[in-house]
């Protein structure tokens, strides 16, 4: 069996393109090339690996299959060469680490400062992203940890828990609803809002429930920072759910209160997902043990 990177390259491009076309083109071959390429892949495994349809073509069932294990094999490779350009340059190693909001500005500041305090040999490059789209990436191999809320995730991917995040809201002092402990959801459905804005997973996560409720929020606002959610809060814009975390920390400094939502929706597990654990390289898996001992 005889392929090469520059033939898993170039059937990546060709399946997210749909057209060997315009996979030559990502791939920077010429057509005829790209082809020959294709059918000596097809070749080597014994299977058809496309479909040709009206425009363009489609994976197989084998296809598929293949796919999976390309993106994995490319990302390594990448990881390798970094890792080898690293050496080069007196860095050891680097770790992928993708996270949602909460946990980049809430949870992992402290366990990661002790992690990199301890292993100066090691790098983690953080990067934001929502669940749902570290769910994605982590499934095809383009990172090598997530932080995620744990409904965002497929049942495929390896996760441990790392905690609990309830989702709380924060009214001004000065609201009616200030002198409450606790509150249904769907109590604070006439309430101005402040929120995130709406393309971001714990947004969409908020408002499915609300929309189960038969609850249309009405958005004063929408940001990107807890911080900056809690001070139009303070203000008297309206009422926001945010972590409980992020409302605490705020909550010392602003004139906000907290009111415990019932619903069993507000209440988040966090995790750390891997596509799989036993394969990360030695880095992922000394900060995986970390993080472990962290969440314990």
């Amino acid at each position: 069996m005889r392929f090469d990177l520059v033939d898993l390259q170039l059937f990546i491009a060709v399946a997210d393109a749909r057209s060997i076309t315009h996979g030559a083109d990502r791939a920077h071959l010429a057509l005829a090339s790209a082809s020959e390429r294709i059918k000596g892949l097809e070749q080597a495994f014994g299977v058809s690996l496309f479909k040709r349809v009206r425009r363009g073509v489609e994976l197989t069932a084998a296809g598929e299959s293949l796919l999976d294990h390309a993106r994995l094999v490319i990302h390594n490779v990448e990881a390798m060469r970094g890792d080898l350009a690293r050496f080069a340059s007196g860095v050891r190693a680097s770790v992928h680490l993708l996270a949602n909001t909460s946990g980049l500005s809430e949870h992992l500041p402290r366990s990661l400062a002790a992690f990199l305090r301890d292993h100066p040999d090691i790098n983690v490059d953080v990067e934001e992203r929502e669940s749902t789209d570290i769910a994605t990436a982590i499934a095809n191999g383009a990172a090598d940890l997530g932080f995620a809320a744990e409904h965002a995730l497929p049942d495929n991917i390896e996760r441990f828990t790392f905690g609990e995040d309830r989702l709380t809201l924060v009214t001004s002092k000065r609201s009616p609803l200030a002198g409450r402990r606790q509150i249904d959801f769907h109590e604070a459905g006439e309430q101005a809002f402040v929120g995130l804005t709406s393309a971001t997973a714990l947004q969409v996560h908020i408002g499915r429930h609300a929309a189960r409720l038969g609850m249309r929020l009405h958005f004063r606002a929408r940001l990107r920072d807890f911080d900056a959610i809690c001070q139009m809060v303070a203000a008297d814009v309206g009422v926001a759910v945010v972590p409980e975390a992020a409302a605490k920390r705020c909550a010392r400094t602003m004139p906000i209160t907290t009111v415990r939502i019932r619903d069993s929706w507000a209440n988040r597990r966090l995790v750390i997902c891997a596509r799989d654990f036993k394969s990360l390289a030695r880095p992922a898996k000394l900060l995986v043990d970390h993080l472990r001992k962290a969440a314990a």
